[in-house]
């Protein structure tokens, strides 16, 4: 019994020693296998790694590539890239342009002419004189003579030839020819009869004011004229009670710096007498006439109708405008060296400066206005300009736009421009002419000859004139990369309103009178018209879209005494008007009361 006892022990104790043994060996293979595991989980992990790193590795090995290769963009500065230009080459399609505006070969068809106003036929220049208009011969004083010395360019120098007949009749004085400039920035010696008929001048206003050539020989002794020069919008009274005392004390007295030195509002009789000069007595010699009228055939030739652009870009102006289009260091450090010719400038401030459309529109700029008004690539464009600052680089969108390009130097020889090449008042005439008989004429400035031109052609059926609507447009300018081409295009034709040459867009009075002449257009009688939409209509429609907003008047109203590159003269270095007192008058101007002199008449 004891023995088997111990035979079942041994029994299990063997069975139980042999499962443990088949656990040993179960659970080697085990560990064998989750070893293996590990180490090839290891390797995989390894592998991805290194598959990772190396893919990472040549993918920053091709950005540092490109970075090194690619030239670095353009910066977009505040107003236009460098230089000015969107259109870096000429190609055949006209843009190269984002792909959003896309610039258009064509004009469009905008339900209007674009070669004549609608509204022209129902107005017409009127410069008679009323009849209580005393004539020359019942007026003027025995010994009291005006001598007049002009100032600054040619149509700078036409506004002071104006204003000095009126002020001989003011005063009942006789008027000897006005003195052109001669010492300023363009250097012409020509005189009076070399640009002006002197006959159909003087005849022409003998009823108005006696006018005589030189001043005659005094037999008792010779005549010393008296040097005097008047306030800038010197009115009537002010010339009676500060010139005329010396006048009759002196009897002959000369003006100096004569430019703009007669208001802009005066009684309407002396207004007409304005136009009868400007529009009637000042022509120019035959021999500049028959040169004008050659460019003018020769401009018909090409085609039908055509655009004369006056371009007023040259390097000193917009030095002195202290406007600034986008040409980096290199632009600020030409203009500003250039700007310290005049040291009584402030600093610019450019933004504020354009933001007020106070900036000439870039050669681009003009070409894409005039595209979304509706002129195509195929129309011919005259362009009277100076020295362009950046030269043909600047040109190059305007060229691309409209191919047509022409100049009075490309359409005549050196031969034929060679008795007026010499002489920057011949020349300016040149243009004048051409300007004032195109088809329509557009500027990019508010300078003296764009002012003499819109009211002339005004004056002379209102012509289509497109002075650019700068404080609005500045903007769009800026914006239109953000915008399609029917929205850029749309929004011009917008703001354009009021500035296209069109019948009473400016209301009476408001602006220099030599631009807008009010009291020398008159109405067609029985005739109703349906007046294009003014700028005042514009804006009141706007007030009703956008709710309260500063309008066009009031924001000029804030302007008014802020200097102009238009009325500072380029002569003059100091920028200011010093005089030494006057024994005579009290004609000079108030210490502490700096004048602005009239600034780049062309």
């Amino acid at each position: 019994m004891l023995k088997n006892l111990k035979q079942l022990i041994f029994s299990v104790e063997m069975k139980k020693k042999k499962r443990e043994r088949n656990n040993v060996l179960l659970q080697g293979p085990n560990d064998l296998f989750i070893g293996l595991n590990v180490i090839l989980c290891r390797k995989r992990r390894h592998r991805v790694f290194s598959f990772v790193s190396a893919v990472s590795g040549c993918l920053l090995l091709l950005l540092f590539a490109f970075s090194v290769l690619t030239p670095p963009p353009t910066a977009t500065d505040h107003f236009l890239p460098h230089h000015f230009s969107a259109v870096r080459k000429t190609q055949a399609v006209e843009s190269n342009y984002d792909k959003v505006f896309q610039v258009p070969a064509s004009g469009g068809n905008l339900g209007r002419h674009l070669w004549s106003s609608n509204q022209s036929k129902f107005y017409y220049g009127c410069s008679n004189s009323s009849k209580s208009f005393q004539s020359a011969n019942m007026k003027t004083h025995p010994n009291r003579y005006l001598m007049i010395a002009t100032s600054g360019g040619l149509n700078q120098q036409r506004t002071g030839i104006i204003d000095a007949v009126v002020v001989a009749y003011i005063l009942n004085a006789t008027l000897v020819i006005p003195k052109l400039d001669q010492n300023s920035y363009w250097k012409d010696t020509s005189d009076f009869a070399e640009i002006f008929n002197v006959g159909l001048f003087i005849s022409s206003l003998s009823r108005d004011v006696e006018i005589i050539e030189e001043l005659p020989r005094n037999v008792a002794k010779a005549w010393v004229p008296r040097s005097m020069r008047v306030p800038r919008k010197c009115n009537s009274e002010c010339y009676q009670t500060r010139v005329l005392p010396v006048l009759n004390k002196r009897h002959v007295i000369e003006l100096t710096k004569f430019d703009y030195r007669l208001s802009n509002r005066l009684e309407t009789d002396l207004q007409k007498l304005r136009c009868r000069v400007n529009y009637h007595a000042l022509r120019f010699t035959d021999p500049i006439l028959e040169m004008g009228k050659i460019l003018i055939e020769r401009m018909r030739m090409k085609a039908k109708h055509f655009i004369a652009l006056h371009l007023r870009f040259e390097p000193d102006m917009l030095a002195f405008s202290g406007c600034y289009y986008g040409g980096g260091e290199k632009e600020r450090g030409e203009l500003g060296a250039i700007r310290t010719r005049w040291k009584a400038l402030h600093k610019s401030n450019p933004e504020k400066v354009r933001r007020h459309g106070r900036c000439p529109l870039t050669p681009e700029e003009i070409g894409l206005m005039l595209r979304a008004l509706g002129f195509g690539s195929d129309v011919h464009i005259y362009v009277a300009s100076g020295e362009v600052y950046g030269g043909e680089e600047t040109l190059a969108p305007l060229k691309a736009l409209f191919p047509n390009f022409h100049s009075k130097e490309t359409i005549a020889s050196k031969e034929e421009l060679a008795p007026f090449s010499a002489f920057s008042g011949r020349m300016a005439a040149l243009d004048y002419i051409v300007c004032d008989e195109s088809d329509v004429f557009v500027t990019n400035n508010n300078g003296n000859m764009a002012r003499i031109l819109s009211g002339r052609r005004r004056y002379f059926g209102h012509r289509p004139t497109i002075r650019p609507n700068a404080k609005k447009l500045y903007k769009l300018f800026l914006d239109r990369n953000n915008m399609t081409w029917d929205e850029f295009a749309s929004k011009v034709r917008t703001y354009q309103i009021g500035f296209m040459g069109e019948p009473k867009e400016v209301k009476p009075g408001r602006g220099e009178f030599h631009e807008n002449p009010d009291s020398c257009i008159c109405e067609a009688k029985g005739v109703e018209t349906s007046q294009d939409q003014t700028p005042k209509d514009y804006e009141h429609s706007k007030e009703r879209k956008d709710g309260v907003e500063v309008s066009d008047e009031q924001e000029q109203q804030s302007l008014e005494g802020d200097p102009d590159w238009t009325d500072i003269d380029y002569s003059d270095n100091s920028g200011l008007f010093k005089e030494l007192p006057n024994a005579d008058s009290s004609v000079s101007t108030k210490q502490g009361q700096p004048e602005v002199e009239a600034f780049f008449s062309d």
